[in-house]
């Protein structure tokens, strides 16, 4: 049986903290599915195919990640690919919190789906997609914030 995990968020940039999540969950997962959301009321840093084409890039020779845009509530689109698995990340506990949060509900609205939280390594926990938003607005370079080989400049 292949376990799917889709691993959903605004990744707005994808940063090394969210590399960290997936990388973890290919050690219990045969596939991931990066789920970039999609909302077109939000102005954010980078748009929504950059966002995609970035993780792409990241993810470009490795079969086992792919990487869609998707709208519309994550457990939705979760039915729609025949997922059984989120996959979620979390840095403290404001973020445990949150994702416990979103886990009962998902259970009661979606009880055929398992959230499964990974706790993002300690050298990572600092790292936010809004602090890289914030460097770029000052004219810094996020560049130690962001996978290898990943230059911001290039998706803005």
């Amino acid at each position: 049986m292949d376990r799917t995990a889709l691993f959903p968020g605004s990744f707005d940039p994808f940063t090394l903290g969210h590399q960290s999540i997936v990388d973890q969950g290919l050690k219990i997962f045969d596939r991931i599915i990066v789920g970039v959301g999609a909302n077109s009321e939000k102005r954010g840093l980078l748009s929504t195919g950059n966002r995609v084409r970035l993780i792409r890039d990241i993810y470009a020779n490795n079969s086992a990640v792919e990487v869609v845009a998707y709208e519309g509530l994550t457990g939705d689109y979760c039915r729609q690919r025949e997922v059984r698995f989120l996959l979620r990340g979390m840095r403290n506990t404001v973020d445990y919190e949150y994702e416990r949060g979103m886990m009962l509900i998902n259970q009661k609205l979606y009880p055929e789906i398992t959230t499964v939280l990974l706790f993002t390594p300690p050298e990572y926990v600092a790292i936010s997609s809004s602090m890289i938003r914030e460097l770029v607005s000052f004219g810094t370079d996020p560049i130690e914030l962001m996978p290898k080989n990943i230059d911001i400049k290039n998706y803005l």
